[in-house]
């Protein structure tokens, strides 16, 4: 079920109406319609995927009970290995297989070798990225013994499957989200508005910003030999633009979704474009995965401990696994190491947590956000492109100093009409996240809010019936 759905406008009353007028006497009954809702919220776009969700919910569910009875080392080590064999497993399977035997076929036909393909027609389940990571996290931090494991299955099974943030983030930690289902929710009007307005935002970027840059993103990228090097450029700025829009905007439905049914979940995006170097755009752009890699991978590895081979290594290794992460294509793994060569300066310099403190702009300051918002523009071209030799070649030719005009973003009345709606929205954000780094939240007039919503209900009027999916279904 999509956040920008008819769908969702009257299951989400719905679901709020059952949660505090009708199960509010019981925490347990409140727990259980989320676990129904959210079931049924997931299996609106395919029921049987369903089975996976409560799979990864048993298997880590009967393990963390055994990791808390177990005492023997090398035993809870073998438990470990369950949860990470059957989670990671269904992921490999149904994320990567195809691209494992596709790449090695393709390695092979390098040698003169000619084999069959083997591969698989599966569906990728929506989501399954995220909700495994989620999982993981509670036997790692039971096994850990950081975290003491539910005795009840209708809590947990709540948290693995809650469903504002199950298809695509935050990706939550047990030990932040799962106490949050034990405790009794009282409504909270202040806070709930706060959601309700978080959605509008959401709604905004999504709809009004994200969907709007599509429209010139995907033609451009689909036939990228047709445009100049300006237009190309043009295209590049547009999906950053669009990819934050789209995931930022899912994260603050999803967070302000949480708010209306009394849960707190972690930001995710903090005006990532506004970085001063990568490493900082790091610690601001998808907050919930790079803090992930960071405590389950980075740290583990090793971290910033040892000697600067292995530092350098370690970054390596989470960047590419980051990369890999986000789909079963090589253009991934290159985007992710893409940041890795642009964060190994840092480390090496020692300039990696140079920039930790609130963002105040000023005249000193913009040379360092243009240039590194336009190195992360060149490494989105190779998230957004079918393939490298695709990527490279757009890169290529945006450097090859080609003086065409910029024709193509006015070629109709529509294309100006949604030139001049792209922009404004763009700016409205812009505009919004500076007014907020000067105040210090994200606290804005509710004649703002409202502005907001009249926006996205009039674009909301004419994609109603074909609402676009987020981006980060596909991960």
């Amino acid at each position: 079920m999509l956040f920008n759905s008819l769908d969702f406008a009257w299951f989400l009353p719905v679901v709020f109406i059952l949660y505090w007028f009708v199960c509010n006497k019981s925490l347990k009954i409140q727990n259980a319609l989320l676990v129904v809702v959210s079931y049924v919220f997931y299996g609106w776009w395919d029921w049987r995927f369903l089975t996976l969700i409560f799979f990864s919910t048993v298997v880590d569910f009967v393990v963390a009970k055994q990791l808390l009875k177990e005492t023997h080392s090398k035993k809870r080590k073998r438990l470990l290995a369950v949860s990470l064999v059957c989670n990671l497993g269904l992921l490999g399977v149904f994320k990567y297989y195809n691209f494992f035997v596709s790449s090695w076929i393709d390695a092979w036909q390098l040698l003169g070798v000619s084999m069959a393909p083997a591969t698989l027609n599966v569906i990728l389940p929506v989501g399954i990225s995220f909700y495994t990571f989620q999982t993981l996290s509670y036997t790692i931090d039971v096994y850990k013994k950081r975290l003491k494991p539910t005795p009840q299955f209708v809590e947990f099974a709540a948290f693995v499957a809650f469903f504002p943030q199950l298809v695509a983030g935050p990706i939550e930690r047990a030990s932040r989200l799962l106490p949050q289902f034990q405790r009794k929710r009282n409504f909270d009007y202040t806070f709930a508005i706060s959601g309700f307005y978080l959605i509008i935002w959401g709604l905004f970027k999504k709809m009004v910003i994200a969907d709007n840059c599509a429209f010139f993103v995907n033609q451009i990228f689909e036939d990228p030999g047709r445009y100049s090097a300006i237009e190309l450029f043009m295209g590049s700025v547009l999906f950053a633009f669009q990819i934050y829009g789209d995931f930022s905007g899912y994260s603050d439905i999803a967070i302000g979704v949480a708010r209306l049914f009394g849960f707190s979940l972690m930001t995710n995006f903090t005006f990532p474009y506004f970085s001063r170097n990568i490493a900082e755009f790091w610690r601001r752009w998808h907050i919930s995965l790079s803090t992930w890699f960071r405590d389950y991978l980075y740290i583990p590895l090793g971290g910033s401990r040892g000697n600067i081979w292995k530092q350098l290594r370690n970054v390596f290794v989470v960047f590419l696994v980051s990369g890999f992460w986000h789909g079963a294509n090589w253009t991934f793994v290159v985007w992710g190491g893409i940041h890795a060569l642009l964060f190994l300066p840092l480390l090496i310099f020692k300039a990696n947590k140079t920039y930790t403190n609130q963002i105040k702009l000023s005249v000193k300051q913009l040379p360092n956000i243009l240039v590194t918002f336009v190195l992360v523009c060149m490494a989105w071209v190779f998230f957004r492109a079918d393939n490298i030799s695709i990527a490279i070649n757009i890169v290529y030719n945006i450097f090859s100093m080609d003086s065409s005009s910029l024709h193509f973003f006015y070629k109709t009345p529509k294309y100006i009409l949604v030139s001049l709606i792209t922009s404004l929205g763009i700016g409205v954000m812009l505009f919004y996240e500076l007014k907020s780094m000067k105040k210090g939240n994200t606290e804005v007039t509710l004649g703002y809010y409202q502005a907001l919503l009249i926006a996205v209900l009039i674009v909301f009027m004419g994609v109603y019936k074909n609402p676009s999916e987020f981006i980060y279904f596909q991960f």
